[in-house]
C-alpha cells in the first residue's frame, strides 16, 4: 500500500539522485504569488540534509540570494566537518543554473528532554474568540499560506488591520493544516507571519535576505504560539525576530531575519 504522505510532508519532499544532490519541486500552495515561502524553503533544504546524515536540523542559516518559482529545483548539499556531536554542512537550492538559496546548517540530535530553565513570555495556548482567522476574513489576501496553514492574528496586536498604525510586534497561532506540526515545520513557522512593518504603514512583499533559526525542541500537538518582535527599521532595511512556543510551553524554534520593508 503507498503511503499518503500530509501535504506539508508531501510539499517537502526530496528524491536522492545518488551522489548527495536532490531534485525537488516547490509547491505553488506555499508561497506568497509565485515566489516560495522563506521558511518553506529552508525546511526543503534540512529534509534535504536529513536524508544525507541521518540527523536532525539544530540551527540553519540561509542567504536568500534570489527568488526560486514554484516547480522544479536542484539541491546540491556538502557535509563540512562530521562529529560525534555536531555535523556542519552545506545545501544550495538551484534553479536554472542559478543558485537561489544558500545555507549551512549544524545538525545534531534535538533535545527530548524538559529543559533545565526556560524564561518564556506569557500567551494564551489557544486562539481566543476575538483572533482574526486569515483563511476566511478580508485579512486572507496579506497571506496566501493561510490556504495551507491554520493562521490566526492577534487583533490586539495587528493595528493595521483597522487602518491604523502602532509598534512593529505581533502574535500568532499556527499549525498545519490536516496534521500536526513536527520539528521541520518548526523551520516554517519561524518566518510564518504577515511583516511587522504593516503596523508601521508599509504594506507590501517584505523580501527575507538573510534568516537564521535555531530548533530548540520538537514541538507537540496543537497550536503554535508566535511572538514577532522587531527593533529597528532604518531605511529600507528591518529585522523580525519570531519566537515559536508549542502547546505545552516549550521552546521550539528561535527566528531572526534581515528583510526589505516595503
Amino acid at each position: 500500500m503507498t503511503e499518503v504522505l500530509d501535504p506539508f510532508a508531501a510539499a517537502t519532499s526530496v528524491r536522492s539522485l545518488g551522489d548527495g544532490s536532490f531534485v525537488a519541486n516547490l509547491h505553488p500552495e506555499w508561497a506568497v504569488g509565485d515566489r516560495p515561502h522563506g521558511g518553506y524553503l529552508l525546511a526543503l533544504l534540512a529534509r534535504a540534509l536529513g536524508d544525507v546524515t541521518g540527523l536532525e536540523p539544530l540551527s540553519v542559516s540561509a542567504q536568500f540570494l534570489r527568488p526560486p518559482r514554484v516547480g522544479p529545483v536542484l539541491i546540491r548539499t556538502e557535509v563540512l566537518k562530521s562529529g560525534s556531536t555536531l555535523t556542519s554542512v552545506r545545501a544550495l537550492l538551484e534553479q536554472s543554473g542559478q543558485t537561489c538559496v544558500d545555507a549551512t546548517a549544524a545538525l545534531g540530535k534535538v533535545p527530548a528532554v524538559e529543559p533545565t530553565w526556560s524564561d518564556l513570555p506569557d500567551m494564551p495556548v489557544n486562539p481566543p474568540s476575538t483572533s482574526v482567522d486569515l483563511a476566511v476574513t478580508e485579512a486572507w489576501k496579506f497571506f496566501a499560506l493561510s490556504r495551507v496553514c491554520d493562521m490566526r492574528l492577534d487583533a490586539n496586536t495587528a493595528d493595521f488591520l483597522n487602518g491604523d498604525t502602532g509598534e512593529p510586534r505581533l502574535r500568532l497561532w499556527v499549525k498545519p493544516r490536516e496534521a500536526q506540526p513536527d520539528l521541520l515545520f518548526g523551520l516554517v513557522a519561524g518566518d510564518l507571519t504577515v511583516p511587522v512593518t504593516m503596523n508601521l504603514g508599509r504594506s507590501g512583499w517584505a523580501p527575507t535576505v538573510q534568516l537564521t533559526a535555531l530548533l530548540r525542541s520538537h514541538p507537540a500537538n496543537g497550536w503554535l504560539r508566535l511572538l514577532v518582535d522587531c527593533r529597528a527599521v532604518h531605511d529600507k532595511w528591518f529585522d523580525e525576530d519570531v519566537m515559536v512556543i508549542d502547546s505545552v510551553g516549550r521552546l521550539i524554534c528561535q527566528a531572526r531575519q534581515l528583510a526589505i520593508a516595503p
